[in-house]
């Protein structure tokens, strides 16, 4: 049997990290209908709220036990609002790596909720799950992708050539359409670097596992 997260919840400062559920499937469907978000992820499209409540109900448990990785529903503390999306994939159990993604809802981006939320997958990774690694990768034009990986400390290790195809509207692909992607990457020594302690995002968003 692969090996496989366990399935939980992370709490930070303003958030919780959540499995999905069914009730999510409108909030999904309206979060994934901005551009940006057609343009800077692979996500289908259109994302129904049919395929929404499919993903909460099969495809993402079914992610979670084969081993890929976890999704997980982000959600305010004082509203219980769908903030966002987090996503890790591609993970590695032998070298203990793995690959994260994350999705904000136009209507609470400029909060640093993106952060906090990728800051407390990341430490629950390295200290709850005992990962080595963390990779992050980012259009060459999606600067607010970049900012998240910035302010948690990621480290910028290279450029991926003509990596990434550039959805543009009603998903349609046209010509230059191919982009460069970005590859950054957290260790747990990165956690403690003197960058996040001044900004306050190493002690101020600790996570909380919610069992």
């Amino acid at each position: 049997m692969a090996a496989s997260f366990p399935e939980t919840a992370i709490s930070t400062d303003r958030l919780l990290l959540r499995p999905l559920a069914e009730d999510d499937a409108p909030g999904l469907a309206t979060m994934m209908a901005d551009d940006l978000v057609l343009a800077w992820t692979d996500l289908p499209h259109p994302f129904t709220e049919e395929y929404a409540a499919e993903l909460a109900r099969t495809l993402a448990p079914a992610h979670r036990a084969a081993g890929r990785g976890i999704v997980f529903a982000v959600t305010e503390h004082l509203t219980q609002r769908l903030v966002g999306l987090v996503e890790l994939r591609n993970t590695d159990w032998r070298l203990r790596s793995t690959e994260i993604s994350y999705v904000t809802a136009v209507w609470a981006r400029g909060e640093g909720y993106a952060p906090e939320a990728v800051l407390g997958v990341a430490q629950w990774l390295f200290e709850d799950r005992g990962f080595l690694r963390l990779e992050l990768r980012t259009a060459a034009g999606n600067t607010a992708a970049q900012q998240v990986a910035q302010k948690i400390g990621g480290i910028s290790e290279g450029v991926l050539r003509s990596a990434w195809i550039v959805r543009g509207e009603s998903g349609e692909v046209v010509g230059g359409s191919r982009s460069d992607l970005i590859l950054w990457s957290l260790l747990p020594e990165d956690l403690e670097s003197p960058e996040l302690h001044r900004e306050g995002w190493h002690g101020d968003h600790r996570y909380v596992l919610r069992d």
